[in-house]
Order: structure tokens, then C-alpha cells, then sequence
């Protein structure tokens, strides 16, 4: 099982991947997708994402950003999200959605986008504010939170993961994994104990699995060009 990472950006971030994803990695099926959520310390004094976005034109580079490391989808997402805007922060990597949600708490940083279940018990308890998710839609355990599109940015991103095999694996073995995996996902027993992550059960074909993949590429490639994201 891999997030997005491994199996499309670290082709952007590597110059020598020991793997190539598209030779050595035969897609099963995505399992699941989550929402990030776009969210800030409450003494930010910010309600909503125009709010957010006014503040930081405001004062380019004075506010910073938490991720779970450079490169990985929380610091691509605020970099998206720093482009749309016109707006310029400071990238601070910690190793861990829970460093990164502290550094918020903490006033550390101000402001991060960071997988729901890592932010959400926080909002909860009035120590971080959600302003907007990430995905393309609103999500199911999310409805009230608006998406940064309909805030007006136009980003994308969620902490999807997919099931994987060697790429040499016969297609009929692909094919009746995929399968049963897929009606697995979707007992509704499967489903609640994922709805506790807040997390949605998906159970694609190997192709849309493969077309997911390269769909990424396409959406962060000039988001790492233009923020100059690197990693080796």
C-alpha cells in the first residue's frame, strides 16, 4: 500500500528514484481518499480564506506554514496555495502531522494543510480553525467546511492511498485482487471503521489507479517548478 507520493511526486523530487513507477509498480485499485484541511491559529484573527489570503498580501513573508517534510503533499498544497493567492510564506518541515499541528497550536507557525483526522480534534477543541479542505468536493464528514474552489483557489490535493503490486504481476491476479479488494473496502464494517479516520473508501480499477497517478504529475509538476521544491 503507498500514499501518492512514492508512486508520482517523488518523480518530480528525485533525480535517481531506485524504482521507476511506471515500469515496476503494477496499480490495483485506490483504496482510499481523505481531505486535507487548510487551517491556522486562531490568533491569526482569520475566518475564512479571502480573509486569510488579504492578510498575507498584507505582510508577504511574514507569516510561516508547518508540513510534514519538503515535498511531501502538505508542502506542495501550501505552496499551491501561496501561488493562487500571490502571497509569499515561510516553509517550516517537521517530520509528523502531530509536530506540525503543535507548531500550529503553538503559534510556532500560523498556518498549515494538514490530513483532516490530524487537525480536526483540535478544531474541536477551539486550538486550530479550519478555513477550507482540500478536495475537489466538500467532504461527507467535513459538509459545513467550504472547498479552497469554492473559497477561490483553485487547489487540489488529498492524502489518497492506492494498493500496488510488482509490475511483473499477471493481469489476471491484478484484476481479481483489485476486485476483492474493492468489495472488501465497501462492508459496511470496512466503511465505519474508515469514516473513524475520515477516510472514504474508493475501490477503482487498476487503470483509474494508473490515470490517478499520472493526473498528479500533472498537477504539481509546475508547482514544484515555480515554488523550486527539491529534495536531491
Amino acid at each position: 500500500m503507498s500514499i501518492g507520493g512514492p508512486l508520482a511526486i517523488n518523480t518530480l523530487l528525485f533525480a535517481n528514484l531506485p524504482y521507476d513507477p511506471h515500469r515496476d509498480i503494477a496499480p490495483v485499485t485506490k483504496l482510499v481518499t481523505q481531505p486535507s484541511v487548510l487551517a491556522v491559529n486562531p490568533e491569526l484573527g482569520v475566518n475564512t480564506v479571502a480573509e486569510l489570503v488579504t492578510l498575507l498580501k498584507r505582510d508577504p513573508g511574514k507569516y510561516n506554514f508547518a508540513s510534514i517534510g519538503n515535498g511531501s503533499l502538505s508542502h506542495l498544497a501550501m505552496e499551491a496555495i501561496a501561488i493562487k493567492a500571490g502571497a509569499k510564506l515561510v516553509h517550516v518541515p517537521y517530520t509528523s502531522s502531530p509536530q506540525a499541528i503543535t507548531a500550529v497550536i503553538r503559534n510556532d507557525t500560523q498556518i498549515t494543510c494538514l490530513p483532516a483526522i490530524s487537525v480536526v480534534p483540535q478544531a474541536a477543541a477551539g486550538k486550530v480553525k479550519i478555513l477550507a479542505v482540500s478536495t475537489a468536493a466538500r467532504s461527507p464528514y467535513l459538509p459545513d467546511v467550504p472547498t479552497l474552489k469554492e473559497a477561490g483557489i483553485d487547489v487540489e490535493a488529498d492524502a489518497w492511498n492506492g494498493l500496488i503490486a510488482p509490475g511483473a504481476t499477471p493481469r489476471p491476479v491484478i484484476d481479481k485482487i483489485s476486485k476483492d479488494v474493492a468489495g472488501v473496502i465497501m462492508q459496511p464494517g470496512v466503511r465505519e471503521r474508515l469514516a473513524a479516520q475520515l477516510m472514504e473508501p474508493v475501490g477503482s480499477s487498476p487503470e483509474q489507479l494508473r490515470a490517478r497517478m499520472e493526473d498528479e504529475i500533472e498537477r504539481w509538476a509546475p508547482v514544484i517548478k515555480a515554488a523550486n521544491v527539491k529534495v536531491n
